[in-house]
């Protein structure tokens, strides 16, 4: 998506009704601001935003979970 925004009073800038739908943004959010290549970049960096449309680095199975679940909480129980 591609729109452009005023500088208002202040230097500051409205957040389109569609753009903010579509990051999930609400009064309130925290966003980072950074400025790369003569370019403001605008993040949302909200955590469940991330987990449903962030990059994804790793899979592991519930199977795996449990597993190192168990591994420390052995560690609590048998503290060497």
């Amino acid at each position: 998506m591609k729109t452009k925004v005023r500088v208002g009073k202040k230097l500051t800038i409205h957040i389109p009704k569609a753009v903010a739908e579509e990051l999930s943004i609400k009064e309130g959010d925290v966003l980072s601001l950074n400025v790369k290549d003569n370019k403001i970049i605008l993040e949302h960096n909200d955590a469940i935003l991330l987990s449903l449309k962030g990059k994804k680095f790793t899979k592991i199975t519930l199977d795996e979970v449990e597993k190192i679940s168990e591994e420390e909480q052995s560690k609590y129980e048998n503290p060497n």
